[in-house]
């Protein structure tokens, strides 16, 4: 067994991820990293460090044929049954399915975002005079193409799901790899690094200028003027949330592998514990949305329920954290 290994082994016994080893070494995640796909070797402080925080010899770490030690990790076979591991070929496997379905989703929840543009711009057409039909007639057309182009988003998005249900176990239990897999999604999670910051920035902007066709529209003073920067509103945010998921999916299925970020051990178990709230939450604002934005028919303002209610999401979350502590 290499040195990489044993230390992917030793700091998985203890339940830790690459960020709280590098943590308790004073080091970057990044050089815990390279020392289990073996790019780079520790220092010899390193070493001594290690043994002292696993309950290991200093042998059993730089000789390969050292016998075995499992140190203060407590690795009962039971424990070690019920923890998945996964090889290289099925990282790889997981990757282009995730990178494939996620496209699809993206795609299908931009469609989802755009499909009362065709309600909205025909109703402000017919109103306005600008197309010879009724109101009722384009109205009629207007609601049969929003549910058309919602039926294509869920035909996108819901086989692509499907797809991805076999690897859920990824965002709640523990998860083993094999070696040289740590290493091959580092490097493909630095690659990728640069794009995802860049895909972030420009999605979060296009949500956040969204708003300037509006102003425009108002600037205008003239009603059709309203309807249109409505619908440019709507394409800009279905456009920056395109983005948002197509670099935050891709970037969350590197940190899925690495146990990182939102999926370190810990942070699996908090989420578990969340989750029937989450849905909860979540259907409960969707309802609210829709039930305010049809009765008051007044969807260029009902947007602003989804900021509001991510803010109360993350203060619920918070709140429910300090009260569980207490």
């Amino acid at each position: 067994m290499t040195l990489g290994e044993k230390i992917i082994k030793l700091r998985k016994g203890q339940g830790w991820s690459q960020e709280e080893l590098a943590a308790r070494l004073d080091i970057s995640r990044q050089a815990v990293s390279k020392w289990e796909s073996m790019a780079s070797t520790p220092d010899l402080d390193k070493i001594l460090k290690m043994s002292q925080l696993f309950g290991v010899s200093t042998d059993y770490l730089l000789k390969d044929d050292a016998p075995q030690e499992e140190g203060f990790a407590d690795l009962s076979p039971r424990e070690e049954v019920s923890i998945p591991t996964m090889s290289l070929e099925e990282a790889n496997a997981y990757l282009e399915l995730a990178e494939t379905a996620h496209r699809k989703i993206a795609l299908g929840v931009s469609l989802c975002i755009l499909c009362p543009i065709p309600l909205l711009f025909l109703t402000g057409c017919a109103e306005f005079g600008l197309i010879p039909m009724g109101e009722d007639i384009v109205s009629a057309l207007g609601i049969i193409a929003l549910f058309c182009i919602v039926a294509l988003g869920v035909a996108l998005i819901l086989p692509s799901s499907i797809k991805m249900e076999q690897y859920e176990y990824l965002e709640k239990e523990p998860l083993n790899t094999q070696y040289g897999v740590a290493g091959m999604v580092e490097k493909k999670k630095e690659e990728f690094e640069d794009r995802y910051h860049s895909g972030l920035v420009i999605g979060i902007l296009l949500c956040i200028l969204s708003v300037v066709p509006l102003f425009g529209a108002a600037a205008l003073e003239r009603d059709f003027a309203a309807v249109c920067g409505v619908c440019l509103m709507f394409c800009m945010v279905s456009l920056g949330c395109h983005f948002i998921i197509l670099v935050a999916s891709r970037w969350g299925c590197y940190q899925r592998l690495l146990e990182e970020g939102d999926y370190t051990r810990e942070q699996k178990a908090e989420n578990e514990q969340n989750s029937p709230f989450t849905v909860f939450y979540w259907c409960v604002t969707s309802a609210i949305y829709l039930a305010v934005s049809f009765y008051l028919d007044s969807w260029e303002t009902t947007w602003a329920i989804w900021p509001v209610a991510a803010v109360l999401f993350v203060a619920a979350l918070a709140l429910k954290k300090m009260i569980s502590k207490k």
